[in-house]
């Protein structure tokens, strides 16, 4: 499968691919875009000489996936956040019968309101935690010039956490199945931390 992949880093369909998942997987958080961009990039990798020591020749490559993914992940946040900011009544009352968002609600409101936004982008990485993060934004009618950029930055990070993942683990490991199951055992610890550090953040009201 990596050498399929590999076979379309040189065309547009790799790309086309990995913003696809990565737009849907706001919706449908179960699409295993994490693990496209991962294999992307090792297959990338494989194409630049990252895996034998040599200098890459084709670092755009890289650099294009990166970009592909994270204006995805941005596109498809504002996507559910336009989607639930006119959502109405209907929307408010399922955030009202749901604890869990109905407190990322309260923790994003309380967030963006002191001009802070690092729950976005932890959210980013936790299992789930962007879709919740967009559709409470919305739903709460936040500003987007305050949700925005910290939307740009999540998708950033994340994108450029798992590019890396899959470009350094063929560069160590080589362009195998272990390098690439490192890679998203990587990306799944990351996920474990970020929803780690987002039960242990403050309500609002309580002191740290």
């Amino acid at each position: 499968m990596l050498e399929s992949v590999g076979s379309l880093t040189g065309s547009p369909w790799i790309y086309a691919m990995v913003a696809v998942s990565v737009l849907l997987d706001v919706f449908v958080p179960v699409l295993p875009s994490g693990l496209l961009v991962i294999m992307a990039a090792t297959a990338a990798a494989a194409g630049s000489g990252a895996a034998t020591g040599q200098v890459p020749d084709n670092v755009p490559d890289i650099l294009a996936l990166t970009l592909c993914a994270t204006t995805a992940s941005v596109l498809g946040d504002l996507v559910a956040y336009r989607l639930a900011w006119s959502g109405g009544a209907r929307l408010d009352r399922a955030l009202a019968r749901s604890p869990r968002l109905s407190t990322a609600q309260e923790r994003l409101g309380t967030a963006l309101a002191r001009g802070g936004g690092a729950l976005v982008v932890l959210a980013r990485f936790a299992p789930a935690g962007r879709s919740v993060v967009s559709l409470t934004a919305g739903a709460a009618h936040r500003r987007a010039r305050d949700f925005v950029p910290w939307s740009a930055l999540a998708g950033l990070a994340w994108a450029t956490y798992s590019v890396a993942l899959g470009y350094f683990g063929a560069h160590w490991l080589g362009t195998t199945w272990l390098a690439t199951g490192v890679s998203v055992l990587a990306l799944f610890a990351a996920g474990a931390a970020a929803t780690y550090l987002m039960r242990r953040r403050p309500e609002p009201g309580e002191t740290a």
